[in-house]
C-alpha cells in the first residue's frame, strides 16, 4: 500500500512518465527527462532526482558523473496524471550536459534554432571524455 500513489500515474505504454525539473526558488524550468516507476520511487526515497535513461536503458542519478545533483524539494502531478513536476535545488547551478544552467537554451529566430544562453562550464571539464556525459536520453 505504501506505493499506491505510483498507481495513480498514467504511465506510457513503455512504463514511463515525462518529468520536468524546475528550480524550486525561481520557478525556472531546468530540464525534462523520463522516469519509470523505480526511478520515481527512488527519487522520493532518496530526495534527489533519479531518471530513466532511455538510450542507456538504466537508472540515471542526476549528477552521478557531473556532481550537479538535483535535491528534491517538492513533487507534483499534473491534472491528467501523466506529467511529473520535480521542484529541485540544482547543485552547482548547471542542469544541462552542455554546461548551461538549463536545457532550454535555444530560441526560434527566423526559422532557425539559435543558442541564447551561455555555457557556464565546458562539458569536457565536467565529464570524462570516454563517458559521454549525462543526457536526458
Amino acid at each position: 500500500m505504501a506505493d499506491q500513489w505510483l498507481d495513480e500515474i498514467q504511465w506510457t505504454a513503455d512504463g514511463l512518465v515525462p518529468a520536468i525539473a524546475q528550480d524550486y526558488r525561481s520557478g525556472k524550468i531546468l530540464m525534462m527527462a523520463w522516469m519509470n516507476r523505480e526511478s520515481l520511487a527512488l527519487t522520493v526515497k532518496e530526495q534527489r532526482a533519479i531518471y530513466w535513461s532511455r538510450s542507456r536503458g538504466k537508472l540515471w542519478r542526476k549528477g552521478e558523473e557531473s556532481g550537479h545533483v538535483q535535491q528534491l524539494h517538492g513533487i507534483r502531478l499534473d491534472c491528467d496524471s501523466d506529467v511529473i513536476l520535480l521542484q529541485v535545488e540544482q547543485l552547482g547551478g548547471i542542469a544541462c550536459h552542455t554546461g548551461r544552467e538549463h536545457c532550454f537554451y535555444k530560441t526560434l529566430n527566423d526559422g532557425q534554432w539559435q543558442p541564447v544562453e551561455p555555457v557556464l562550464k565546458d562539458p569536457n571539464a565536467i565529464y570524462q571524455a570516454d563517458k559521454g556525459g549525462e543526457s536526458s536520453e
